[in-house]
């Protein structure tokens, strides 16, 4: 659990930071399961769905990376309300690290688009639950697997006959997510909407800190 919770404790901010740590917390443990179940991870040091993708973020999850931030890189926060993020240069995610081999440098704080990518099912045009592999896995990877794969869609119940288990559906998380703060659907990219979020952060808990 971030401390920073307790430090927001009283503030919408705080109750909206530890829902949303609650549903991050529930996609780890289906997407455990689905590791578990079936073995199918992906490659090691991959990283190549982050190389050109910045996500965007609802607010609620704005805040919660804002959070994460002030609590374990608040040298990087306090750079980050002026707009200087770690990686400018990326053409997409403004925090991924080419030369490091985990390559997300806030994967504690992470949005749930990364989270959920490559380890979810999705709705297929008949609305029932598929699941493809991530198009960035490699062709070798996936035929020496155990089942072999291919770079195609499956339906559920393929996927229940290779695997003895389905992984969580997306749609299903993402609905949690959005119902934490229903009054905020729009979303922005972590470039656009994080600066605003620290400094809010940041302004309440001085605020508050006064008041102590």
């Amino acid at each position: 659990m971030l401390k920073i919770i307790n430090e927001l404790e009283g503030t919408l901010e705080s109750e909206i930071i530890s829902s949303i740590e609650k549903c991050y917390q529930n996609i780890q443990e289906k997407q455990n399961k689905w590791y578990k179940e079936s073995s199918f991870f992906c490659p090691e040091s991959c990283g190549e769905c982050c190389r050109n993708f910045e996500p965007d973020l609802l607010i609620s999850e704005a805040l919660y990376m804002a959070a994460w931030l002030i609590e374990n890189q608040k040298d990087v926060a306090i750079k980050v309300c002026d707009g200087d993020f770690p990686f400018p240069q990326n053409k997409g995610c403004k925090f991924w690290n080419e030369d490091s081999p985990l390559h997300c440098t806030i994967y504690g704080g992470r949005p749930s688009i990364c989270r959920l990518f490559g380890a979810c099912a999705n709705s297929g045009k008949n609305g029932q639950p598929v699941f493809k592999p991530c198009k960035f896995y490699p062709e070798e990877k996936l035929s020496k697997n155990n089942p072999p794969l291919q770079h195609k869609q499956y339906s559920q119940k393929e996927v229940i006959q290779l695997f003895n288990t389905f992984p969580p559906v997306m749609s299903d998380l993402m609905e949690e997510i959005v119902c934490i703060d229903p009054e905020n659907k729009n979303t922005e990219l972590i470039h656009k909407i994080l600066p605003e979020m620290v400094k809010r952060l940041l302004w309440i808990l001085s605020m508050k800190n006064e008041s102590d």
